[in-house]
């Protein structure tokens, strides 16, 4: 799957409810995940590592639908001028 076809499948999933939550409550769901994402990397299995990776991705998709950002675009930047 694509980056563009997993951020349509999070709008289509979960658009609705991501944006009655708000961006401020999304972006602390963000940052919780990248917390868990740290521990697993610290202390988790594999498995959990992954779960943990595929939580950050989708709340990351999700707030970029809520203020209209393509991460294919995002993406772009490092294939066009790496920083």
């Amino acid at each position: 799957m694509e980056f563009r076809q997993f951020q349509e499948l999070m709008e289509e999933t979960y658009g609705e409810q991501d944006r009655e939550r708000g961006v401020a409550a999304s972006v602390a769901w963000l940052a919780e995940e990248v917390g868990e994402l740290a521990q697993a990397i610290r202390k988790g299995t594999h498995e959990q590592r992954i779960h943990e990776f595929g939580d950050v991705l989708a709340w990351t998709a999700s707030l970029a639908n809520q203020v209209g950002v393509d991460l294919e675009d995002a993406i772009q930047r490092y294939v066009d001028n790496p920083p």
